[in-house]
Order: structure tokens, then sequence, then C-alpha cells
């Protein structure tokens, strides 16, 4: 009883939460020292070959101007965004897998939870947006330029913005809401939304329920839309007469379509389950979302890319040719 009562005083006797002195514990996926030294040099070398493959993308594409297009306009702000997600998450834990201290604050949790939902739901917004560009280059092909003009393209990616903005900000806002008690620690590499709400101690439904309905609006919507477009594009590319001109159609949405189905898969891992069943094994689910896929983004879409190819290797050549100057 005596145990109860200290805990409800160092959080709060009204029920709320004392935000200035709270504190959770990031754990991680491994509280072994030896495997911590691995997890590090690990998670390090992801996170460097993140930061230079997307930053590459987007030092070409803004530097070539043949690459001024739409679908590389939108390619560009998607290495933004997964160079910001990677940034916000992985340089804390590798704070913490080399420390001894792995608490993070109460408004540190918060900051990191809104750049992470908000930012997963950008790159969701702007991968529907990509589909889109692709539906209107193979199945409009004639007036594409007329489509998809500088002016679209910026109200598309601002469309994008704000509403991943306010999806961070509602579901940021209503965590405030929730009253933490009992353990603190957090078996995860980052304050992830399932995370916080299995440790609260008071009711969660209106959580739940916010998230299940703006999930849908801003997941299930824009992957339905993809969907869609891909059956339209898939029977324009089958009306195309020539193998070649089939393979050219095909390949311009190859990577798309690899990216959108890594991003899907490892999101769905993580998030088609009950909140009850959330558990540490969904920790690694959560590192392939959160580092596999940023990381692996650029390759998808300069593997086969010819343009990127060149774009890529002009900006390389200029900078040692630069550098021998």
């Amino acid at each position: 009883m005596f145990a109860g009562a200290h805990v409800a005083e160092s959080w709060g006797m009204d029920g709320g939460n004392q935000s200035e002195n709270l504190e959770f514990l990031l754990l991680g996926i491994s509280e072994v020292p030896a495997q911590q030294q691995v997890l590090f040099w690990m998670f390090l070398s992801m996170y460097l070959v993140t930061v230079v493959g997307n930053a590459l993308i987007i030092l070409a594409i803004v530097s070539d101007s043949r690459l001024h297009t739409p679908m590389y306009f939108f390619l560009a702000n998607l290495s933004f965004t997964d160079l910001f997600f990677v940034t916000n998450t992985i340089p804390k834990m590798l704070v913490n897998l080399q420390s001894q201290n792995k608490a993070i604050s109460y408004a540190g949790c918060l900051v990191q939870l809104y750049f992470l939902v908000s930012l997963v739901a950008l790159d969701n917004l702007i991968l529907a947006v990509m589909a889109y560009d692709r539906y209107v280059a193979i199945c409009r092909p004639l007036h594409y330029v007329t489509i998809m003009n500088p002016k679209l393209c910026i109200l598309l990616l601002t469309l994008c913005w704000v509403l991943s903005i306010l999806y961070g900000l509602t579901h940021t806002l209503l965590m405030t809401t929730v009253t933490f008690c009992g353990s603190r620690k957090i078996h995860y590499i980052f304050c992830e939304m399932y995370v916080l709400l299995r440790l609260a101690c008071s009711d969660i439904q209106v959580n739940h329920t916010v998230l299940i309905a703006t999930g849908c609006f801003i997941f299930l919507i824009p992957l339905g839309f993809m969907i869609m477009s891909y059956i339209r594009i898939v029977r324009a590319i089958l009306r195309i007469p020539s193998a070649t001109g089939k393979y050219k159609a095909f390949s311009t949405c190859a990577s798309h379509l690899a990216v959108v189905s890594l991003f899907y898969g490892t999101l769905c891992m993580v998030y088609l389950q009950p909140l009850h069943t959330y558990s540490m094994k969904d920790s690694v689910a959560t590192v392939m979302y959160a580092v596999v896929t940023p990381m692996m983004n650029p390759f998808i879409y300069s593997l086969r890319n010819k343009d990127m190819h060149g774009a890529l290797g002009r900006l390389l050549l200029g900078k040692a040719f630069q550098g021998l100057r």
C-alpha cells in the first residue's frame, strides 16, 4: 500500500504526469554488453550507409537538370524524409548502446514520437503521390507534362506535409493525456506509439480509436489508391504491342513497387495486430521499417535506373575532378 502511495506521489497525485521529472528507459533490443557492441557497430554502419545513400540521391537530383522532373522531385523528397527519419531515432539509440544511462526524458520521448509518426505518414503519402505520377506517365503520356506541372507537384507535396504534420500532432497531443505508472522500461530502440500505450495505466480507448481511424485514412486509403493505380498501369502496359515497350514501361515502375512492398510489408508486420499482443519480439520488425527500409530505398531506386546512374556518376566524377585541381 505504501509502495503504491509512493508511486502515485512520484507520478503526480492528481493523476497526471509530472513531465519535468518523468523519464523512460530505452533498453533497446538487448541488454547483454557483448551484443550491444555488435549492435552499435551494425547500426552505426547502417546509419552511415543510409545518410550517404540518401544524400547522394538528393545531390544528384538537385545538381543534374536532366532529373528535374516530377518523378525525381518526389524521389528527392522521399530521400529527405528517410534521412530525417533515421536521424530522429538512430543517433539516440547509438548513444544508449554505448552508455550506462538509457534514460530519455518525457519531452524527448514525445518529440521522438512526433517525428516518428509524422515521417512515417509522410513517407506513405509521398509513395502514393509517386504512384499517381507513374499512372499519369504510362496511362496518359500525351498529357503528362500538362497534368504533372510544377504547380500541381508543389501542391501535392504541400498536402502530404500538412496531413503528416496534423497526423503527428494529433497522436502526440493525445499521448500527453495518458498517465504512466509502474515500469518505465521500453524494450525498444525508440519511443514508439504502441509501446507507450502498453505502459499506460489510464484509459487509452480514445487513443486507440483515433489511432485506428486516422491510420485507415493516412495509410489504407493511399494504399488502396496505389493498388488501383497499378491495376490501371498493368492494363496499359499489357496493351503495348512491343516487348521492348512493355519492358521499358514496367522498368519505370519496378523500383517504386519494390519500395512500396518493402514499406508496407515491414509496417504491417508491426501494426496489423491487436495492441495487447504487441511485445518485444516486434523489435525486429520495427528495425526493418525504421532502419532497413530507409537504407535500401536509395539502392532500389538507383539499381536499375540509367538516368540515376548517369547523374551519380557525373556528381562523383565532378567532385573527384574538383579535388584533383
